[in-house]
C-alpha cells in the first residue's frame, strides 16, 4: 500500500499546502541577503517552491534536498527544463546527516544565507530543526519556515487525534516564537497561510487525483481502504480548518557584535 501512496503524492504539484503568493512574501521579509545568495531548501519535495525561489533570486545557487528519490528525479528534470543548470542542485539526502554531509552536498563552509522549508521540519521536531539551521547558517543568515500550528486550545477531538498521529509536538504560533527565540533567531515576521494554500495546489489536485486512482484500483478492498483515508485529509481541513493553520515564520540569525575598540 506504500506503492499507492507514492502514486498518489509524487504525481501532485505540491506535497503539502502552500502558494507562489506565500513563498514570495515571505522572501520579501528577508533582511540583508547577499546579491548571490547560497539557499538550502530543506525537504523540498518536488520542488514547486524551490522553482519558485530560484525565480524570484536569478542569482542564487540553490542546493535542494528530499529524501526521496522520486521527488529529486522529477525536479531535476524541470531543472534542465527550464535551463537553470548549475544554479540548482536538488540532491537526495537525509536531513538528520546534513552536517556531516554539508561539503558533499555543495553547501559553503562558512555556511549558507538562506534555509527554507515548507512543511517538513516537522519530522525533525521543531527544536531539532532549528538548532540544525542554525549550524548551517552564517551569521547574519536568514530561515524560513512554514509549520503546523493550533488555532484553538480544544480542536475537536477527530481533529487532534489526525494531527497527533503525524505531529505530536504540534503547537500554537506563540510555541514556535519561543522556540526561535530560544534558539538565538531574530524573529523579522510571521503570517498564516490563506486557505486558497490548501486547495490550489495541493487538495483539488490531490482530489481529482484520488478520484483516479479509484477507477485504476476498482476491486482492490484494501486500495480503496487507503484512498478512503487519504480523502479524509482534505474534508477534515474543511470541516475543522478554523482549528488550525500553517504559519510561515521568517527569522534572522544574528551577527556577533564586534568588540568595542
Amino acid at each position: 500500500m506504500q506503492d499507492l501512496f507514492f502514486e498518489l503524492f509524487e504525481s501532485l504539484p505540491r506535497q503539502g499546502p502552500g502558494l507562489a503568493a506565500c513563498t514570495a512574501r515571505a522572501l520579501a521579509l528577508c533582511r540583508g541577503l547577499l546579491a548571490a545568495p547560497s539557499v538550502l531548501d530543506l525537504g523540498c519535495g518536488a520542488g514547486a517552491q524551490t522553482l519558485h525561489l530560484a525565480a524570484l533570486l536569478p542569482a542564487a545557487h540553490i542546493v535542494a534536498v528530499d529524501l526521496h528519490p522520486p521527488h529529486i528525479q522529477r525536479l531535476r528534470a524541470e531543472r534542465h527544463r527550464q535551463g537553470l543548470g548549475g544554479r540548482l542542485e536538488p540532491q537526495v539526502a537525509d536531513m538528520r546527516r546534513l552536517r556531516d554531509e554539508r561539503s558533499a552536498l555543495g553547501l559553503p563552509d562558512g555556511g549558507v544565507d538562506l534555509i527554507w522549508s515548507e512543511g517538513a521540519l516537522y519530522n525533525l521536531g521543531l527544536a531539532p530543526a532549528l538548532q540544525l539551521c542554525r549550524d548551517l547558517l552564517r551569521p547574519g543568515g536568514c530561515l524560513a519556515f512554514t509549520d503546523a500550528v493550533w488555532r484553538r486550545d480544544d480542536p475537536p477531538p477527530e481533529l487532534r487525534a489526525a494531527f497527533e498521529s503525524d505531529y505530536p509536538g504540534m503547537g500554537r504560533v506563540e510555541d514556535d516564537l519561543a522556540l526561535l527565540r530560544a534558539g538565538g533567531f531574530e524573529l523579522l515576521g510571521h503570517f498564516s497561510l490563506p486557505d486558497a494554500a490548501w486547495w490550489e495546489d495541493f487538495y483539488t489536485p490531490m482530489q481529482a487525483r484520488i478520484a483516479e486512482l479509484r477507477h485504476r484500483h476498482a476491486g482492490d478492498a484494501l486500495a480503496q481502504a487507503l484512498l478512503d483515508s487519504l480523502a479524509l485529509e482534505s474534508e477534515m481541513h474543511r470541516r475543522h480548518g478554523d482549528g488550525y493553520a500553517y504559519e510561515f515564520f521568517v527569522a534572522r540569525l544574528p551577527e556577533p557584535h564586534a568588540p568595542l575598540a
